[in-house]
Protein backbone atom coordinates (compact mmCIF):
# COMPACT_ATOMS: atom_id res chain seq x y z
CA UNK A 1 0.00 0.00 0.00
CA UNK A 2 1.32 3.11 -1.29
CA UNK A 3 2.19 5.65 2.03
CA UNK A 4 0.37 8.93 2.15
CA UNK A 5 2.11 11.82 1.13
CA UNK A 6 2.74 14.24 3.63
CA UNK A 7 0.54 17.85 3.71
CA UNK A 8 1.88 20.82 5.45
CA UNK A 9 0.43 24.44 5.64
CA UNK A 10 3.22 26.95 4.30
CA UNK A 11 1.57 29.78 6.42
CA UNK A 12 1.57 28.10 10.06
CA UNK A 13 3.71 24.84 9.55
CA UNK A 14 0.42 22.61 10.40
CA UNK A 15 0.40 18.89 9.30
CA UNK A 16 -2.30 17.51 7.13
CA UNK A 17 -3.59 14.21 6.32
CA UNK A 18 -5.52 14.90 3.24
CA UNK A 19 -5.32 17.94 0.80
CA UNK A 20 -8.14 21.10 1.45
CA UNK A 21 -8.33 24.54 0.13
CA UNK A 22 -8.41 25.72 3.79
CA UNK A 23 -6.07 25.01 6.99
CA UNK A 24 -8.20 24.03 9.95
CA UNK A 25 -5.15 25.57 11.70
CA UNK A 26 -4.82 28.93 10.86
CA UNK A 27 -7.53 29.18 8.36
CA UNK A 28 -5.48 30.40 5.44
CA UNK A 29 -6.65 29.07 1.55
CA UNK A 30 -4.49 27.77 -0.81
CA UNK A 31 -1.77 27.25 1.60
CA UNK A 32 -1.80 23.19 1.95
CA UNK A 33 1.38 21.81 0.13
CA UNK A 34 2.66 18.40 -0.62
CA UNK A 35 6.40 18.21 2.02
CA UNK A 36 8.82 15.49 1.35
CA UNK A 37 9.66 13.72 4.44
CA UNK A 38 13.12 13.76 5.79
CA UNK A 39 15.68 11.61 4.90
CA UNK A 40 15.39 8.35 7.00
CA UNK A 41 17.69 7.53 9.25
CA UNK A 42 18.50 4.68 11.91
CA UNK A 43 15.52 4.31 14.46
CA UNK A 44 16.64 6.25 17.60
CA UNK A 45 16.43 4.90 21.04
CA UNK A 46 13.38 6.12 23.46
CA UNK A 47 14.14 9.24 25.49
CA UNK A 48 13.01 7.31 28.62
CA UNK A 49 15.94 5.04 27.97
CA UNK A 50 18.75 6.73 29.45
CA UNK A 51 18.64 9.47 31.80
CA UNK A 52 19.94 12.59 30.92
CA UNK A 53 22.12 15.48 32.94
CA UNK A 54 20.44 17.51 35.31
CA UNK A 55 19.35 20.83 34.65
CA UNK A 56 20.19 23.94 35.92
CA UNK A 57 17.36 25.57 38.03
CA UNK A 58 17.35 29.36 38.80
CA UNK A 59 14.69 31.60 40.86
CA UNK A 60 12.46 34.38 38.86
CA UNK A 61 14.46 37.03 41.69
CA UNK A 62 18.16 35.72 39.96
CA UNK A 63 19.51 38.84 37.92
CA UNK A 64 21.43 38.91 35.28
CA UNK A 65 23.49 41.40 33.51
CA UNK A 66 22.17 43.03 30.57
CA UNK A 67 23.50 41.43 27.23
CA UNK A 68 26.08 43.32 25.61
CA UNK A 69 25.72 45.33 22.64
CA UNK A 70 27.43 46.58 19.86
CA UNK A 71 26.33 49.63 17.85
CA UNK A 72 26.74 50.39 14.41
CA UNK A 73 27.51 54.16 12.87
CA UNK A 74 23.69 53.51 11.84
CA UNK A 75 21.07 55.25 14.62
CA UNK A 76 18.01 54.36 13.32
CA UNK A 77 19.13 50.53 12.60
CA UNK A 78 20.66 50.36 16.48
CA UNK A 79 17.25 51.91 17.27
CA UNK A 80 15.33 49.23 16.04
CA UNK A 81 17.70 46.71 17.28
CA UNK A 82 16.80 48.14 20.93
CA UNK A 83 20.18 49.97 21.39
CA UNK A 84 22.70 47.78 18.96
CA UNK A 85 23.41 43.85 18.06
CA UNK A 86 23.28 41.74 20.84
CA UNK A 87 25.75 38.67 20.39
CA UNK A 88 24.15 35.06 19.82
CA UNK A 89 21.34 36.81 18.47
CA UNK A 90 19.74 35.78 15.68
CA UNK A 91 17.34 38.30 13.41
CA UNK A 92 14.81 37.96 10.82
CA UNK A 93 14.14 40.76 8.24
CA UNK A 94 11.42 40.71 5.43
CA UNK A 95 9.89 43.05 3.00
CA UNK A 96 9.25 43.49 -0.77
CA UNK A 97 11.21 42.56 -3.42
CA UNK A 98 13.30 45.46 -4.71
CA UNK A 99 12.20 47.66 -1.47
CA UNK A 100 16.04 47.85 -0.37
CA UNK A 101 16.19 44.96 1.41
CA UNK A 102 20.28 43.75 0.36
CA UNK A 103 21.30 47.53 0.10
CA UNK A 104 20.13 48.10 3.86
CA UNK A 105 21.99 45.03 5.33
CA UNK A 106 25.16 45.61 3.16
CA UNK A 107 25.43 48.93 4.50
CA UNK A 108 24.51 47.63 8.00
CA UNK A 109 27.52 44.96 7.79
CA UNK A 110 29.73 47.55 6.78
CA UNK A 111 29.25 49.65 9.36
CA UNK A 112 29.73 46.64 11.87
CA UNK A 113 32.62 45.60 10.47
CA UNK A 114 33.84 49.14 10.75
CA UNK A 115 33.17 48.98 14.02
CA UNK A 116 35.66 46.10 14.69
CA UNK A 117 33.16 42.73 14.40
CA UNK A 118 34.10 40.14 12.08
CA UNK A 119 31.42 39.91 8.84
CA UNK A 120 30.67 37.41 6.69
CA UNK A 121 28.16 38.01 4.01
CA UNK A 122 26.62 34.87 1.92
CA UNK A 123 24.31 35.89 -0.82
CA UNK A 124 22.54 33.48 -2.25
CA UNK A 125 20.59 35.33 -5.21
CA UNK A 126 23.12 37.17 -6.52
CA UNK A 127 27.12 36.94 -7.95
CA UNK A 128 29.72 38.13 -5.80
CA UNK A 129 30.62 40.83 -8.94
CA UNK A 130 26.90 41.89 -8.24
CA UNK A 131 27.52 42.92 -4.58
CA UNK A 132 31.02 44.00 -5.31
CA UNK A 133 29.12 46.77 -7.68
CA UNK A 134 26.61 47.69 -5.24
CA UNK A 135 29.46 48.18 -2.68
CA UNK A 136 31.19 50.77 -4.84
CA UNK A 137 27.95 52.65 -6.00
CA UNK A 138 27.48 52.64 -1.78
CA UNK A 139 31.19 54.03 -1.07
CA UNK A 140 31.90 50.59 1.02
CA UNK A 141 34.08 49.05 -1.29
CA UNK A 142 37.26 49.47 1.37
CA UNK A 143 34.55 47.89 4.67
CA UNK A 144 36.28 44.96 5.88
CA UNK A 145 33.27 42.59 4.88
CA UNK A 146 34.12 39.10 3.81
CA UNK A 147 31.84 38.08 0.92
CA UNK A 148 30.62 34.66 -0.18
CA UNK A 149 28.28 33.63 -3.09
CA UNK A 150 26.66 30.17 -2.17
CA UNK A 151 23.25 28.53 -1.48
CA UNK A 152 24.84 25.04 -0.12
CA UNK A 153 24.22 25.43 3.80
CA UNK A 154 26.34 22.53 4.82
CA UNK A 155 29.44 24.55 3.24
CA UNK A 156 28.37 27.69 4.31
CA UNK A 157 28.39 26.28 8.17
CA UNK A 158 31.74 24.64 7.55
CA UNK A 159 32.69 28.31 6.23
CA UNK A 160 31.38 30.17 9.44
CA UNK A 161 32.90 27.54 11.78
CA UNK A 162 36.37 27.86 10.13
CA UNK A 163 35.88 31.48 9.96
CA UNK A 164 34.60 32.17 13.26
CA UNK A 165 32.94 35.50 12.67
CA UNK A 166 30.93 37.63 14.87
CA UNK A 167 27.84 38.43 12.57
CA UNK A 168 26.82 36.73 9.85
CA UNK A 169 24.42 38.17 6.48
CA UNK A 170 22.24 35.33 4.86
CA UNK A 171 20.46 36.58 2.28
CA UNK A 172 18.38 34.44 1.79
CA UNK A 173 16.87 31.90 3.48
CA UNK A 174 14.75 31.05 0.72
CA UNK A 175 17.59 30.29 -1.34
CA UNK A 176 19.49 27.93 1.29
CA UNK A 177 19.76 24.14 0.19
CA UNK A 178 19.86 21.62 3.33
CA UNK A 179 21.42 18.19 1.47
CA UNK A 180 19.52 16.09 4.01
CA UNK A 181 15.96 17.26 2.99
CA UNK A 182 14.51 15.82 0.22
CA UNK A 183 12.72 19.15 -1.05
CA UNK A 184 13.16 21.62 -3.10
CA UNK A 185 15.03 25.21 -2.38
CA UNK A 186 12.06 27.82 -1.18
CA UNK A 187 9.92 24.70 0.56
CA UNK A 188 8.41 24.91 3.82
CA UNK A 189 10.50 22.08 4.87
CA UNK A 190 14.14 23.56 3.36
CA UNK A 191 13.33 26.94 4.91
CA UNK A 192 12.35 25.50 8.30
CA UNK A 193 15.65 22.94 8.37
CA UNK A 194 17.56 26.51 7.05
CA UNK A 195 16.38 28.26 9.65
CA UNK A 196 16.89 25.73 12.69
CA UNK A 197 20.01 24.98 11.33
CA UNK A 198 21.58 28.54 11.73
CA UNK A 199 19.92 29.98 14.22
CA UNK A 200 21.18 26.91 16.55
CA UNK A 201 24.74 27.24 14.89
CA UNK A 202 24.62 31.04 16.02
CA UNK A 203 23.56 29.98 19.65
CA UNK A 204 26.00 27.29 20.24
CA UNK A 205 28.93 29.38 18.73
CA UNK A 206 28.65 32.83 19.61
CA UNK A 207 27.52 34.34 16.55
CA UNK A 208 25.15 36.52 15.37
CA UNK A 209 22.83 36.10 12.10
CA UNK A 210 21.12 37.64 9.81
CA UNK A 211 18.94 36.07 8.03
CA UNK A 212 16.73 38.03 5.27
CA UNK A 213 13.10 36.40 3.77
CA UNK A 214 10.85 36.82 0.86
CA UNK A 215 7.42 38.14 1.57
CA UNK A 216 4.11 36.76 0.39
CA UNK A 217 1.85 38.90 -1.46
CA UNK A 218 0.04 39.56 1.77
CA UNK A 219 2.93 41.25 3.00
CA UNK A 220 3.66 38.22 5.39
CA UNK A 221 7.41 36.46 5.53
CA UNK A 222 7.07 33.67 3.09
CA UNK A 223 7.34 30.17 4.53
CA UNK A 224 6.38 28.35 7.79
CA UNK A 225 5.59 31.19 11.06
CA UNK A 226 7.66 28.51 12.98
CA UNK A 227 10.65 30.46 11.60
CA UNK A 228 9.63 33.83 13.10
CA UNK A 229 9.17 31.89 16.65
CA UNK A 230 13.03 30.56 16.06
CA UNK A 231 14.56 33.48 15.93
CA UNK A 232 14.51 36.76 18.42
CA UNK A 233 14.05 39.97 16.76
CA UNK A 234 11.58 39.97 13.23
CA UNK A 235 11.75 43.07 11.40
CA UNK A 236 10.22 44.16 8.31
CA UNK A 237 11.25 47.20 5.83
CA UNK A 238 8.53 48.74 4.43
CA UNK A 239 7.86 51.57 1.76
CA UNK A 240 5.79 52.66 -0.99
CA UNK A 241 8.17 52.51 -4.64
CA UNK A 242 6.61 55.73 -5.76
CA UNK A 243 8.66 57.16 -2.42
CA UNK A 244 11.84 57.46 -1.39
CA UNK A 245 10.63 57.16 2.29
CA UNK A 246 11.52 53.48 4.15
CA UNK A 247 10.62 52.23 7.08
CA UNK A 248 12.43 50.16 9.31
CA UNK A 249 9.63 48.43 11.98
CA UNK A 250 10.53 45.54 14.28
CA UNK A 251 7.26 43.68 14.96
CA UNK A 252 9.35 41.08 17.66
CA UNK A 253 12.43 42.39 19.44
CA UNK A 254 13.54 40.36 23.11
CA UNK A 255 16.16 42.26 23.75
CA UNK A 256 14.27 45.60 22.57
CA UNK A 257 11.12 47.47 22.54
CA UNK A 258 8.21 46.02 19.83
CA UNK A 259 6.98 48.15 17.15
CA UNK A 260 9.79 50.64 17.16
CA UNK A 261 10.53 52.11 13.69
CA UNK A 262 13.36 53.39 11.92
CA UNK A 263 13.07 55.81 9.09
CA UNK A 264 15.70 55.71 5.79
CA UNK A 265 15.50 57.23 2.81
CA UNK A 266 16.52 55.93 -0.21
CA UNK A 267 19.06 58.20 -2.40
CA UNK A 268 21.32 57.46 -5.18
CA UNK A 269 24.24 57.07 -2.41
CA UNK A 270 22.20 54.13 -1.09
CA UNK A 271 20.20 54.70 2.21
CA UNK A 272 20.37 57.56 4.29
CA UNK A 273 19.28 58.18 8.00
CA UNK A 274 16.20 60.43 8.85
CA UNK A 275 16.65 62.25 12.46
CA UNK A 276 13.81 63.82 12.23
CA UNK A 277 10.92 61.71 10.47
CA UNK A 278 8.03 64.46 11.99
CA UNK A 279 9.38 67.29 9.69
CA UNK A 280 10.08 64.58 6.91
CA UNK A 281 5.97 62.90 6.58
CA UNK A 282 4.53 66.61 7.27
CA UNK A 283 4.71 67.89 3.27
CA UNK A 284 4.31 72.04 2.67
CA UNK A 285 1.54 73.68 4.81
CA UNK A 286 1.96 77.33 4.41
CA UNK A 287 -2.40 77.92 3.35
CA UNK A 288 -4.84 75.63 4.87
CA UNK A 289 -5.99 72.71 3.02
CA UNK A 290 -9.69 70.63 3.30
CA UNK A 291 -9.10 67.11 4.34
CA UNK A 292 -5.53 67.55 5.76
CA UNK A 293 -5.03 67.06 9.25
CA UNK A 294 -1.79 66.52 11.19
CA UNK A 295 -1.96 62.99 13.57
CA UNK A 296 0.47 63.10 16.61
CA UNK A 297 1.28 59.56 16.69
CA UNK A 298 3.66 57.14 18.85
CA UNK A 299 5.74 54.77 16.67
CA UNK A 300 7.16 52.50 19.17
CA UNK A 301 9.13 54.63 21.82
CA UNK A 302 9.55 57.58 19.47
CA UNK A 303 6.68 60.34 18.59
CA UNK A 304 5.54 60.83 15.02
CA UNK A 305 3.50 63.67 13.35
CA UNK A 306 2.46 62.76 9.96
CA UNK A 307 -0.34 63.83 7.63
CA UNK A 308 -3.91 61.98 6.86
CA UNK A 309 -5.39 63.32 3.82
CA UNK A 310 -9.11 62.58 3.08
CA UNK A 311 -11.19 63.29 -0.48
CA UNK A 312 -14.99 62.80 0.07
CA UNK A 313 -16.51 63.04 -3.65
CA UNK A 314 -20.19 62.47 -5.30
CA UNK A 315 -20.04 58.99 -6.50
CA UNK A 316 -21.47 58.10 -9.90
CA UNK A 317 -24.19 55.83 -10.45
CA UNK A 318 -23.60 52.47 -8.43
CA UNK A 319 -22.05 51.64 -5.13
CA UNK A 320 -19.48 54.31 -3.47
CA UNK A 321 -15.88 53.57 -3.24
CA UNK A 322 -13.65 53.25 0.18
CA UNK A 323 -10.08 53.55 -0.89
CA UNK A 324 -7.52 53.87 1.82
CA UNK A 325 -3.66 53.25 1.75
CA UNK A 326 -1.52 53.50 4.78
CA UNK A 327 -4.23 52.68 7.38
CA UNK A 328 -6.93 49.71 8.31
CA UNK A 329 -10.12 49.97 5.61
CA UNK A 330 -12.07 48.13 8.39
CA UNK A 331 -11.60 50.87 10.92
CA UNK A 332 -12.53 53.85 7.95
CA UNK A 333 -16.03 51.73 7.76
CA UNK A 334 -16.06 52.16 11.52
CA UNK A 335 -15.60 55.65 11.84
CA UNK A 336 -18.18 56.62 8.47
CA UNK A 337 -20.60 54.02 10.71
CA UNK A 338 -20.31 56.14 13.80
CA UNK A 339 -20.37 59.30 12.54
CA UNK A 340 -23.52 58.71 10.62
CA UNK A 341 -25.30 56.90 13.86
CA UNK A 342 -24.58 59.64 16.20
CA UNK A 343 -24.02 62.37 14.53
CA UNK A 344 -26.23 62.47 11.68
CA UNK A 345 -23.64 63.25 8.78
CA UNK A 346 -24.28 60.63 5.73
CA UNK A 347 -21.26 59.65 3.61
CA UNK A 348 -23.72 57.03 1.32
CA UNK A 349 -23.69 58.01 -2.30
CA UNK A 350 -19.92 59.47 -1.76
CA UNK A 351 -16.73 57.97 -2.59
CA UNK A 352 -13.77 58.43 0.33
CA UNK A 353 -10.80 58.53 0.32
CA UNK A 354 -7.95 58.33 2.65
CA UNK A 355 -4.26 58.43 2.46
CA UNK A 356 -1.07 59.21 4.78
CA UNK A 357 1.57 61.11 3.22
CA UNK A 358 4.62 59.60 3.33
CA UNK A 359 3.91 56.18 2.96
CA UNK A 360 3.69 55.18 6.23
CA UNK A 361 1.48 53.29 7.51
CA UNK A 362 -0.56 54.03 10.62
CA UNK A 363 -1.91 51.07 12.94
CA UNK A 364 -2.38 52.74 16.78
CA UNK A 365 -6.88 53.40 17.45
CA UNK A 366 -5.08 57.12 18.42
CA UNK A 367 -5.65 58.11 14.67
CA UNK A 368 -9.67 57.53 14.75
CA UNK A 369 -9.96 61.50 15.69
CA UNK A 370 -7.59 62.70 12.87
CA UNK A 371 -9.45 60.26 10.61
CA UNK A 372 -12.47 61.43 11.20
CA UNK A 373 -11.51 65.57 11.11
CA UNK A 374 -9.94 64.79 7.68
CA UNK A 375 -13.22 63.15 6.62
CA UNK A 376 -15.08 65.96 8.31
CA UNK A 377 -12.87 68.84 6.70
CA UNK A 378 -13.13 67.20 2.89
CA UNK A 379 -17.18 66.85 3.16
CA UNK A 380 -17.76 70.21 4.28
CA UNK A 381 -14.90 71.85 2.94
CA UNK A 382 -13.98 73.38 5.83
CA UNK A 383 -10.11 73.32 6.81
CA UNK A 384 -8.49 73.11 9.93
CA UNK A 385 -5.81 75.38 11.09
CA UNK A 386 -2.75 74.13 9.89
CA UNK A 387 -1.02 74.67 13.22
CA UNK A 388 -3.41 72.26 14.91
CA UNK A 389 -2.72 68.43 15.57
CA UNK A 390 -5.26 65.78 16.26
CA UNK A 391 -5.71 62.53 18.28
CA UNK A 392 -7.67 60.23 19.80
CA UNK A 393 -9.47 56.45 20.05
CA UNK A 394 -13.00 57.02 18.88
CA UNK A 395 -15.48 54.29 20.55
CA UNK A 396 -18.68 52.93 18.42
CA UNK A 397 -20.59 55.24 20.96
CA UNK A 398 -18.95 58.45 19.32
CA UNK A 399 -17.22 59.31 22.61
CA UNK A 400 -13.71 60.42 22.00
CA UNK A 401 -11.45 57.93 24.38
CA UNK A 402 -7.74 59.12 25.77
CA UNK A 403 -4.63 57.50 24.75
CA UNK A 404 -0.94 57.05 25.79
CA UNK A 405 1.78 58.95 26.00
CA UNK A 406 -0.21 62.16 25.33
CA UNK A 407 2.73 64.07 26.79
CA UNK A 408 5.30 62.92 24.39
CA UNK A 409 2.75 63.63 21.11
CA UNK A 410 2.11 67.54 22.51
CA UNK A 411 5.68 67.88 23.27
CA UNK A 412 6.61 66.91 19.36
CA UNK A 413 4.23 68.88 18.54
CA UNK A 414 5.45 72.00 19.93
CA UNK A 415 8.65 71.11 18.89
CA UNK A 416 7.73 71.06 15.11
CA UNK A 417 6.01 74.79 15.68
CA UNK A 418 2.57 73.58 16.07
CA UNK A 419 0.52 75.92 18.51
CA UNK A 420 -2.89 74.12 18.71
CA UNK A 421 -4.02 70.40 19.38
CA UNK A 422 -7.13 68.72 19.61
CA UNK A 423 -7.82 66.05 21.81
CA UNK A 424 -9.61 63.81 24.50
CA UNK A 425 -10.79 64.98 27.55
CA UNK A 426 -7.35 63.32 29.78
CA UNK A 427 -7.36 64.62 33.11
CA UNK A 428 -3.77 63.03 33.46
CA UNK A 429 -2.60 64.82 30.90
CA UNK A 430 -0.82 67.84 31.50
CA UNK A 431 -0.35 70.41 28.26
CA UNK A 432 2.72 71.50 26.88
CA UNK A 433 3.35 74.68 27.54
CA UNK A 434 2.69 77.73 24.71
CA UNK A 435 0.02 74.92 22.89
CA UNK A 436 -3.43 75.64 23.31
CA UNK A 437 -5.46 72.62 24.17
CA UNK A 438 -9.11 71.97 23.01
CA UNK A 439 -10.72 69.07 24.59
CA UNK A 440 -13.24 67.25 23.33
CA UNK A 441 -15.79 64.50 24.58
CA UNK A 442 -17.43 63.31 21.69
CA UNK A 443 -17.31 63.33 18.03
CA UNK A 444 -21.01 65.66 18.71
CA UNK A 445 -18.18 68.39 19.74
CA UNK A 446 -16.31 68.00 17.03
CA UNK A 447 -18.78 68.51 14.64
CA UNK A 448 -20.39 71.22 16.31
CA UNK A 449 -17.46 73.21 17.83
CA UNK A 450 -15.16 73.07 14.79
CA UNK A 451 -16.65 72.51 11.73
CA UNK A 452 -20.45 73.87 12.89
CA UNK A 453 -21.61 70.49 10.28
CA UNK A 454 -24.85 69.02 11.19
Amino acid sequence: MAKAPSLTCTACGAAHTKWSGRCDACGAWNTIVEEKPLVAGPASKSLGAARGAAVALSTLSASEPAPPRVASRMDEFDRVLGGGLVPSSAILVGGDPGIGKSTLLLQAAASFALAGLKVVYVTGEEASAQVRMRAARLGLSEAPVLLAAETNLRDILTTLETEKPDLAVIDSIQTMWADNVESAPGSVAQVRAAAHELTTFAKRRGMSVVLVGHVTKEGQIAGPRVVEHMVDTVLYFEGERGHQFRILRSVKNRFGPADEIGVFEMTGAGLAEVANPSALFLSERETPSPGSVVFAGIEGTRPVLCEIQALVAPAPAGQARRSVVGWDGGRLNMILAVLEARCGIPFAGLDVYLNVAGGLRISEPAADLAVAAALLSAREDSPLPTDTVVFGEISLSGAVRPVGQTEQRLKEARKLGFAGAIMPQDKKATPEAGLTVQRIPDLTALVGDIFGAG
